[in-house]
């Protein structure tokens, strides 16, 4: 698969560079951002650790990382990912987002979503993409059911968080079959 950088009148998704680091630190310095991330930005080696992890996994074919960029003051305002790209069987992942609280509850993150889900499905012509969150993460869990992707169900005990206990995983997915539905209702959400 070939990911390029996607853009509208809102945000630029923009691939991760290691210049990149201070903004990112800048956009990340909010403690609520991490509450149900696997990650934290505490000090700039977090954002060094996070940005080599993420150029690693791009090398490896394994995610594509992206910074968010406001196209009105072109900062950083965040970061996403394609992830657990699988070729043969045409799905991958949109993951590990996070946008500083300026940005929550604006069109941002909608916009992020409609560029990279048109890419996964007018351009790559994958067949499904997913996005999980935390249980407990409702804000998140709402904002991924507003874009219009279904709810499959929940994970129980998936994954360990940052101070070890049980996370269960909720999945959402679209596929191929929904996505004129759902991007027909992102284009309204968007105008």
């Amino acid at each position: 698969m070939h990911f390029i950088a996607l853009e509208n009148e809102i945000v630029v998704l923009k691939p991760i560079t290691k210049e990149d680091v201070l903004e990112l630190f800048t956009a990340g310095s909010y403690p609520e951002i991490w509450a149900y991330l696997s990650t934290t930005f505490e000090q700039k080696s977090d954002v060094h650790n996070f940005v080599d992890k993420a150029l690693t996994a791009k090398m490896q074919k394994k995610e594509f990382p992206f910074a968010i960029v406001d196209k009105i003051t072109g900062k950083i305002i965040g970061s996403t990912r394609f992830m657990d790209i699988d070729e043969k069987h045409k799905r991958l992942e949109i993951g590990n987002t996070w946008i500083t609280p300026t940005f929550w509850q604006t069109a941002a993150n909608t916009n992020c979503k409609y560029l990279l889900l048109q890419y996964c499905f007018d351009i790559l012509g994958l067949q499904r993409v997913q996005i999980k969150t935390d249980q407990e993460n409702l804000r998140s869990q709402k904002a991924i059911e507003r874009i219009g992707a279904t709810k499959e169900g929940v994970l129980r005990n998936h994954m360990i968080r940052k101070d070890g206990t049980s996370r269960h995983t909720v999945m959402y997915s679209i596929t191929l079959e929904e996505w004129p539905e759902v991007k027909r209702h992102l284009e309204e959400l968007i105008k």
